[in-house]
């Protein structure tokens, strides 16, 4: 069993469900590996009123037997129930029981009539109960077609949807050694991410190399073929996506950097790249001040660290890691290992923005670009405030140029809430300290702050 760690806010909405004495419909998605059913497991500890079916790939009528057995642990004379969906659910429905089905599409599947018959069941008798359903499913693209979309069958039904995401960096931060330093800490996440599988799976005990050389670059690691399986679950055809994820991860982020990569027509790309979003595996970032759906500058990230290094350095390499053996880690990947994880970095100092500035209310936290010019954090606040800031994951300290380029960055920010005149703020975060013309700086303004790694990995820290 997984450890499980945080959660609340989703747990907090699983409870209240139960506690409910009206009938809830709980949608749970989320791509494999991010810990949907042991977040169901633990939300049902110690009730006895819930069934929790875990389905597989088979027949219906095996899956009707298996959901009897399992259901009739808790609520006995289920056994005498015919056995068939409406009446089994019916049933359990009347005992105001929580019912989880798990991989729900396996069920469908199955049975392709299954969500038209929860609709009619719960359309006629079960939202006059205290009944709490719950459909579990790793295939994003069926449990939207079944449950989401406009069309399907259970749209507007459910009471509850939990889109299940990655831990962030304070809960993922718990599964790696008290022993590492920030820096270690920020590598291992940058690496492995927030996904609860990886980092419960990966004995981190080793130094972080080790680690990485074990666990990916090995042909036997424990994630050296997650990526693959978990594209090819997803896609009917994975390796035109392969290559797209690869031309993202090795820099080509946007539309037409992709075809040209890939070499696939310019007006095709966005049916790959709108399936990948769907996934949770891409995301189109635009330039913080613009609108997400009229821009026109958008570029793609890949939101899984693991996947984004898999595709930057294990997929198309694995020759080549057998042939340097234990070296492997050392040759390729130190060297860039850094680089490779300032995009994490960014993202976490993103993320702590209205934690270092808790008496600024902002309203879009993200990047912004255009052209040459290139800003790292951008906080908007609706009071007219801006929080500008560099980010330096270097081994050499921050020093007065990288100041000097923010600065001169953000003039070209063109933003304003209501017109008025902007205020602006700025913010230097960095790996390895400051110069001391950067600290002489800040000591004499007041809208220059300077956090260091400590601060960023634990921003109530002081410094």
């Amino acid at each position: 069993m997984e450890r499980f760690v945080d959660r609340e806010d989703e747990l907090s909405r699983l409870r209240g469900c139960y506690d409910s004495d009206d009938a809830d419909m709980v949608v749970i998605f989320g791509r494999r590996r991010l810990g949907k059913t042991e977040l169901v497991r633990e939300s049902l500890e110690d009730r006895d009123d819930a069934v929790l079916y875990q389905a597989t790939e088979t027949t219906r009528q095996i899956q009707l037997d298996a959901f009897v057995d399992v259901a009739a642990e808790s609520i006995p004379g289920i056994d005498r129930i015919e056995g068939e969906w409406e009446s089994l659910l019916g049933y359990l429905a009347d005992q105001d029981a929580v019912i989880v089905l798990d991989e729900f599409p396996y069920l469908i599947d199955a049975d392709e009539s299954l969500p038209s018959v929860i609709q009619r069941l719960w359309d006629q008798e079960l939202r006059d109960t205290g009944v709490t359903l719950i459909l579990v499913g790793s295939s994003i693209s069926m449990m939207e077609e079944a449950t989401l979309l406009g069309n399907s069958p259970l749209y507007g039904r459910f009471t509850e949807k939990i889109d299940l995401r990655q831990l962030d960096f304070a809960a993922a931060r718990t599964f790696f050694p008290e022993s590492y330093s920030a820096e270690q800490l920020f590598l291992a996440w940058g690496v492995f991410g927030g996904t609860p599988y990886y980092l419960d799976g990966v004995d981190m005990d080793n130094d972080l190399g080790t680690v990485i050389q074990q666990s990916l670059l090995s042909r036997q690691g424990f994630l050296h073929d997650e990526p693959e399986y978990v594209l090819r679950t997803e896609l009917t055809e994975p390796n035109r996506y392969f290559a797209i994820l690869k031309a993202i991860a090795a820099g080509n982020t946007t539309s037409n950097e992709i075809a040209q990569t890939v070499g696939i027509d310019g007006k095709q790309i966005s049916t790959y790249t709108q399936k990948l979003e769907r996934l949770r595996l891409v995301e189109r970032e635009v330039p913080v001040t613009e609108d997400k759906t009229r821009s026109r500058r958008g570029r793609y990230r890949i939101l899984d660290p693991l996947f984004r290094f898999w595709f930057r350095f294990v997929y198309g390499n694995e020759d080549r890691y057998e042939r340097l053996g234990a070296d492997a880690y050392e040759t390729v990947i130190e060297p860039d290992l850094a680089d490779f994880v300032s995009r994490a970095f960014e993202t976490r100092c993103q993320d702590i923005l209205p934690d270092l500035y808790p008496e600024t209310m902002f309203t879009d936290i993200g990047r912004w670009w255009y052209n040459e010019y290139e800003v790292d954090v951008v906080g908007l606040a609706a009071d007219g405030k801006m929080v500008t800031g560099e980010c330096k994951f270097t081994s050499a300290p921050l020093d007065y140029s990288a100041l000097a380029s923010l600065e001169d960055h953000t003039d070209e920010i063109r933003w304003s809430p209501d017109g008025s005149e902007v205020e602006h703020e700025y913010a230097l975060f960095a790996r390895n300290g400051f110069t001391d013309s950067v600290r002489e700086a800040a000591a004499d303004r007041d809208d220059l702050q300077l956090f260091n790694l400590e601060r960023i990995v634990d921003p109530g820290a002081s410094q």
